[in-house]
């Protein structure tokens, strides 16, 4: 099976083609301004000392993240990590309940119980990550296991970095997801850096999603800052495993525009290529298509970017008021008992 180069979405009939009207444009749009904007407001925050522990973003990330979650049916679920938050947004957790994971209140999704980054919501289909990369994969695939024996039409996605990638649980997992050909797509955000390790230090072969053939599965690379292609290739992948047709290797491939962390300035990268993909940027790009294409006139584009203005804004009082956790309460939640499982298996 040789890897396949997607091809990049450039007019309204392959829009059409991959099942999307110009409200969903929109709305992917929307979802990509509000990823950043959450993560520069999370930035403020950090500065100002309201955030513990390092803090982490996925700046040029936001067209990949936001078209593969939008690809993702109601009932299907997901291990996004910290280059992701566009799938969060875009699955429906609510940004003043990210502020509050952020600041380690009451009203994130943990509760106060977990890394400022750390976050997922079971109810949206959203697991949350640990930062033993790429620990979820191996998760990703069990669901997926669990939606085969139980014959239910349900996909797991599940995602990794490039560095991540070389580790043995993205091996272990896709291996055993190929071999009982799982409803599971994988998708390995390519951002060219493990931490300070460049790519061509880091992996032998020309593509990742070369390493797709070897698992008895597909591969593709994409254009991670063309939200339009990375959603099209990650729709087809999802509906292939939901009908039978086993996992997809999805290669996004796009650049950290910041340091790994906060911490980090990133120093190590050239110069030039901060300055190439900058002009890459996925928000830019996709901003001057819906122009261009006529999807979004003035007044959409007023609409949609003072929305979102507002809604972040409100956001962060909202979050602002959300109390600490009571240290009283430190393992609520945490452990779950014999009686609350679904399926008991002490008795």
């Amino acid at each position: 099976m040789a890897v396949r180069e997607a091809e990049p979405v450039e007019t309204l009939q392959q829009v059409k083609d991959a099942g999307l009207d110009r409200e969903d444009l929109l709305e992917i749009y929307r979802n990509m301004l509000i990823t950043r904007g959450i993560e520069e407001r999370g930035h403020i925050l950090y500065k100002q000392g309201k955030i513990p522990g390092s803090f982490y973003t996925g700046r040029g990330n936001e067209g990949s993240a936001v078209g593969v979650a939008t690809a993702m049916g109601p009932n299907d679920v997901g291990t996004p990590l910290q280059r992701d938050m566009g799938v969060h947004v875009t699955r429906g957790v609510e940004p003043w309940r990210i502020f509050a994971q952020y600041m380690g209140r009451e009203d994130g999704p943990t509760r106060g119980r977990d890394g400022n980054v750390h976050m997922g919501d079971a109810r949206l289909g959203l697991h949350t990550m640990v930062s033993h990369l790429p620990a979820m994969l191996p998760v990703a695939v069990g669901m997926a296991l669990a939606f085969k024996i139980r014959d239910e039409r349900r996909v797991a996605v599940a995602w990794c970095g490039e560095g991540a990638s070389a580790r043995g649980d993205a091996h272990e997992g896709m291996n055993l997801a190929g071999v009982h050909r799982l409803p599971v797509v994988f998708v390995i955000d390519n951002n060219q850096w493990a931490y300070s390790t460049p790519s061509h230090l880091e992996y032998a072969v020309e593509h990742l999603a070369d390493r797709a053939a070897a698992y008895g599965f597909d591969g593709v690379v994409v254009d991670g800052t063309d939200p339009l292609a990375v959603y099209r290739e990650a729709k087809r992948a999802i509906e292939k495993a939901r009908e039978g047709g086993g996992p997809t290797l999805i290669e996004s491939v796009t650049l950290r525009m910041e340091g790994h962390a906060v911490h980090d300035d990133a120093f190590y990268v050239p110069k030039e290529l901060f300055e190439e993909w900058a002009r890459r940027d996925p928000i830019e790009r996709f901003r001057s298509w819906l122009r261009d294409t006529g999807s979004m006139g003035d007044a959409d584009e007023e609409e949609v970017t003072a929305g979102v203005k507002r809604l972040l804004h409100e956001a962060l009082q909202r979050a602002e008021e959300s109390p600490v956790p009571d240290p009283a309460t430190v393992t609520d939640g945490v452990f779950a008992t014999p009686d609350e499982l679904e399926t008991p298996h002490h008795r």
